[in-house]
């Protein structure tokens, strides 16, 4: 099972899970658990090979895909008997959440997307098929830091951009390629996901200069009647880290 943190709330009996994106762990979250406890019990998991999930039971599979990924979630929500909870994910994690939504609907409360991908736009796609012919020959922490870069270009990123890349070393070589795989086949979903609105709650909340990920989720935001969006000035990517104090706030708030 993989690894999680719980803290229960002593009156609550609602809980919010949260979801983190590759190459980070739950240890992301440092800024959004004291504000969330107060309020709920929450839940933070370690996706498999991240963090401290990385017993050798996932060491054994050659690929990953998004069927596992979320029934590994799912198993830790049943062992908790945790039977409907709301989502909080970043960027990666915000897509195992949509997942989880479209084939456990009944699960799923509201969900907050910090830095959602909805489409890979051509830089992305670029950077998906360069990240594709060379992670076999350069080793994947220089990728990791290429694609930080990439996406958390700016002065006012490098916060944010260093907690990811430090979080990444934790992983391996081999891990690194099989999640990789799996973001690099992930266009397909992507696109169901755009084109169906699931019909749950669904806050987005985004960096101002998310350059690569913004365009595609306000035109899904126009089309589908259950999401709203929330834009933070001078904020990149990962908006958690970034703009603390908003992202709790509005996120507290959607919930309630």
């Amino acid at each position: 099972m993989l690894h999680y943190i719980k803290y229960k709330h002593p009156s609550s009996t609602e809980w919010v899970t949260f979801i983190h994106g590759a190459g980070g762990s739950s240890s992301i979250w440092f800024k959004q658990i004291r504000a969330f406890k107060e309020k709920y019990n929450v839940l933070l998991i370690d996706l498999r090979g991240h963090g401290k999930s990385k017993s050798t039971i996932y060491q054994k599979f050659r690929s990953y895909n998004f069927n596992v990924v979320r029934e590994d979630v799912m198993e830790v929500l049943d062992h908790l008997k945790i039977k409907k909870s709301h989502f909080v994910g970043i960027s990666l994690g915000c897509i195992i959440i949509r997942d989880i939504a479209e084939n456990y609907s009944e699960r799923v409360s509201k969900m907050i997307m910090g830095g959602a991908i909805l489409k890979l736009n051509l830089r992305g796609q670029v950077l998906m098929r360069f990240g594709a012919w060379f992670k076999s020959l350069i080793p994947y922490m220089l990728l990791y830091k290429f694609f930080a870069f990439i996406i958390l270009p700016r002065k006012n990123h490098k916060n944010s951009r260093k907690i990811f890349v430090n979080e990444a070393r934790k992983l391996d070589q081999k891990e690194f390629k099989k999640w990789f795989s799996l973001v690099a086949e992930v266009n397909p979903l992507l696109k169901f996901f755009r084109l169906k609105d699931i019909g749950l709650p669904t806050l987005y909340i985004m960096g101002e200069e998310d350059y690569m990920f913004l365009p595609s989720v306000m035109k899904v935001v126009e089309e589908q009647l259950s999401a709203h969006l929330h834009i933070i000035p001078d904020c990149g990517h990962v908006v958690n880290i970034d703009r603390p104090e908003v992202f709790n706030n509005q996120a507290l708030s959607f919930i309630a």
